[in-house]
């Protein structure tokens, strides 16, 4: 995918959530059910955990609420209000030590930070370009500490024909990819968000792209529990 598209559909989203943000927030303050099936894989407690795409916090919750034990927790996220909201939240949680980010994953430098446990939830569909995304599973996975893990899941929405019906064309000057879509938002503000259905074959480019060893592998969430579907590696 050229640059300029990469920059168009990302700016997409980026409008979206500053849009949408409070409504966005307003419908996320509950782990998914699939996050329970991940510490089925991943023994707690952890050390560390990096949240990428972390939106207003809720893993780092959701950590908080299974384990006693202290833990740092790196929130990274391009969206100042989804941050604020996190840093509210976080506040209140005396065994978690936290540092949230402003950062666009899709443009911005590479990722240096290190962490026990690396989590992208709710992220790689907003990430334009199958080489964009390969390569943020590549970075990610080089996050993750010798012996750590590594866990994303995959928005399934095209499956569903209810979101299959919020398709709006896409203007016809922007080159997109195969899977690509733009999405009508129909909660508070009516709003436009760019996302990407990945499908079994590229699920399995971007596991391949991490270089990691594959421990879990489930479909979760959504009222039928399969719309996500989750991938979790060990290093």
């Amino acid at each position: 995918m050229d640059p300029n598209t990469v920059k168009r559909l990302n700016q997409i989203n980026r409008d979206f959530y500053r849009a949408t943000a409070a409504e966005f927030d307003a419908t996320r303050q509950t782990a998914w059910p699939g996050w329970e099936r991940l510490l089925e894989a991943i023994p707690l407690p952890i050390e560390s955990a990096l949240d990428l795409g972390c939106g207003n916090g809720r893993f780092a919750l959701f950590l908080a609420a299974r384990q006693r034990r202290p833990f740092q927790y790196i929130g990274i996220d391009s969206d100042p209000d989804l941050l604020r909201r996190a840093r509210q939240q976080l506040a209140a949680l005396s065994q978690v030590s936290f540092r949230l980010i402003q950062r666009d994953l899709v443009l911005d430098e590479p990722l240096r930070e290190r962490a026990q446990l690396t989590v992208l939830f709710g992220l790689i569909h907003h990430v334009p370009g199958l080489a964009r995304r390969q390569e943020l599973l590549r970075a990610a996975a080089d996050c993750v500490s010798p012996g750590g893990y590594l866990a994303f899941a995959c928005w399934r929405f095209y499956e569903r024909e209810r979101f299959r019906g919020r398709i709006v064309p896409s203007p016809a000057d922007i080159a997109v990819e195969r899977h690509d879509y733009l999405l009508d938002w129909r909660r508070g503000d009516r709003a436009l968000r760019y996302c990407h259905y990945v499908d079994d074959e590229e699920h399995q480019q971007l596991i391949a792209a991490t270089g990691l060893s594959v421990i879990a592998d489930y479909r979760a969430d959504g009222a039928e529990e399969d719309l996500n579907r989750y991938t979790v590696l060990r290093k």
